[in-house]
């Protein structure tokens, strides 16, 4: 492995959602000005407003786009020009 590969700041961070309160621990590098005690140890706090346990891909509550009747109307209207 090379020599001071990683930064001199590179640490054990919490990582905090806004939205819905979870937390994780993990190493970054992220500047933070607030501290908080996690697990019985204090750690810098990065604040985030979305995470992977509260967005909508993750959690399962986003919409759908109906792209099959967007291809089937465009085919429609302008896919049959060219067959002979």
């Amino acid at each position: 492995m090379k020599k001071d590969l990683h930064p001199s700041e590179y640490r054990p961070v919490v990582f905090k959602d806004m939205s819905n309160g979870d937390m994780f621990l993990s190493r970054s590098t992220c500047r933070a000005t607030e501290t908080i005690e996690f697990e019985g140890e204090t750690y810098p706090l990065v604040k985030l407003e979305i995470s992977n346990t509260s967005h909508p891909f993750y959690t399962g509550k986003y919409k759908l786009v109906d792209t099959a009747g967007r291809v089937d109307k465009f085919m429609n209207r302008y896919g049959n020009r060219f067959k002979k």
